[in-house]
């Protein structure tokens, strides 16, 4: 396997761009330190159809958010029959849809907070309070894409004026928007490598919520707790409901699910299946409590590419 040609496909042109060059780079490293000859490909630079199949045994693909995980770039990755990591196409896809993928935890009785989908073609104040009370939602009220990551455009509105805002503002960029309940309590994450739940980590964000820059920035001095403080019996059931929903969903190799911890209730918010591997990235962290080295979880990932995922 040493002596396999890995392609690390990075960076792309979604909101997550910057994120997933810092993960790229951190993978290729990783990956030059076990020995693999290992290149670059970035989406943004030259299509993914460019990319050479005799010259490459498999893709680890460090791609974030829109094309990269949402089964655009798996698509490509299929067509040109090169093994490749993380979930497939129809997983993907499904994950990074939010209203799919509540309909499918819904369905399989994993509980997620109360929402319903705004369509900007029939946007309309009035209605959607009309909606807001019809749905029996309480303020505050979470919006965002429906199909974005990081925490892109994601709003807490404590009232409808703050609501009717954020509704136009976002409207200027996405055609649907999915709304749901605010749901207080911890956040924990929960790792999943190749069906196996590796643990869960609860953060303590100093800002509003853990946004984009919770995530991302060590200005936001966002408190990392591994493992998760829970009781035993909840850290077991948080694991298994992260695991739930890794296979539900189809997915493969690396996933971490979010979750609200609320009145002695696990609310899955999402699941993604492209985490980050950044310095500040919550999978390496719960992998190094589990005693796995950065290179041998990048390597545990790589083992795991197929193509038919």
């Amino acid at each position: 396997m040493k002596n396999k040609r890995v392609l690390v496909v990075l960076g792309g042109t979604s909101g997550e761009r910057a994120v997933s060059l810092d993960s790229g780079k951190a993978c290729v490293r990783a990956l030059k330190k076990k020995g693999y000859k290992v290149s670059t490909f970035d989406p943004k630079k030259k299509p993914l159809n460019f990319i050479d199949r005799n010259k490459t045994d498999i893709i680890f693909n460090a791609l974030h958010g829109k094309d990269g995980e949402d089964g655009v770039a798996q698509s490509y990755f299929e067509y040109l029959r090169i093994p490749y990591t993380h979930s497939g196409i129809n997983s993907s896809y499904n994950a990074m849809n939010k209203v799919i993928s509540k309909k499918i935890f819904k369905k399989k009785k994993i509980r997620s907070p109360l929402y319903f989908v705004l369509k900007k073609e029939f946007y309309n104040k009035i209605e959607l309070n009309k909606i807001i009370k019809k749905k029996r939602m309480n303020f505050p009220i979470v919006i965002k894409p429906i199909n974005e990551g990081s925490s892109i455009g994601v709003k807490i509105c404590k009232n409808i004026l703050e609501l009717h805002r954020a509704s136009k503002s976002l409207f200027k960029k996405y055609m649907e928007l999915i709304l749901e309940t605010y749901v207080g309590g911890q956040e924990i994450q929960v790792a999943v490598l190749n069906n196996v739940a590796l643990g869960a980590i609860e953060l303590e964000p100093k800002r509003k919520f853990y946004d984009y820059k919770a995530k991302y920035s060590k200005a936001a001095n966002t408190k990392h707790i591994m493992p998760a403080n829970l009781k035993k019996s909840n850290y077991k059931k948080v694991l298994k409901i992260a695991k739930k929903a890794h296979h539900i969903l189809g997915c493969k190799g690396i996933t971490r699910s979010d979750f609200k911890f609320f009145k002695n209730r696990f609310y899955l918010l999402e699941i993604n299946t492209q985490p980050g591997m950044t310095s500040l990235s919550l999978v390496p962290e719960i992998a190094s409590y589990k005693k796995i080295s950065f290179e041998n979880l990048v390597e545990k990932i790589l083992l795991n590419a197929s193509t038919n995922r």
